[in-house]
């Protein structure tokens, strides 16, 4: 009777394991990109930090703001997304500055990012940059213009300022 009470309360226990992990997929999909990550977590997918991730790709480790630690990649497509608090701007050592919206993504490939959105540079007036390149000591931005710079200016994470709008 003992094992079959044991049977019959493991099957039990596993069906509503099951449960709770489609309920818990179901959620995630509710919710929405932003909140992914923490479901995640929950489940257990622990995601590398954000500088050791860029650095994979070889893309600087302070291209995004040191805020931005959530990030999502369909690991399919390749297609990232990096998700931020609120809109925010960074000032780089070589005097450049970056405007994040609360989502930036774009396609990632090894050295570079391509199809970007929510990401802006100040050339003249604000400009959408729609590709990052990387090389070993200069980082292109295309930005209507390409624009190239000095890849150790990104090498460090910085915090991003809070704007009212991107």
């Amino acid at each position: 009777m003992d094992q079959i009470m044991g049977k019959v309360g493991g099957y039990w226990f596993n069906q509503k394991a099951n449960k709770e992990l489609e309920d818990m997929n179901s959620v995630s999909s509710s919710i929405g990109d932003g909140a992914k990550w923490m479901v995640n977590k929950i489940k257990g997918k622990m995601q590398k930090p954000l500088p050791e991730f860029l650095k994979e790709y070889d893309l600087p480790v302070g291209l995004f703001p040191q805020d931005a630690t959530n990030y999502e990649l369909n690991e399919d497509t390749k297609f990232l997304t990096v998700y931020m608090a609120s809109p925010c701007e960074v000032g780089y050592k070589d005097s450049s500055v970056l405007r994040f919206a609360t989502n930036v993504s774009g396609y990632l490939e090894k050295g570079k990012m391509t199809h970007i959105e929510g990401l802006k540079t100040k050339i003249l007036i604000w400009t959408k940059v729609t590709e990052v390149r990387a090389e070993a000591t200069k980082v292109h931005f295309a930005a209507g213009m390409n624009k190239t710079r000095n890849r150790d200016a990104y090498e460090v994470v910085s915090d991003g300022l809070v704007v009212d709008k991107f």
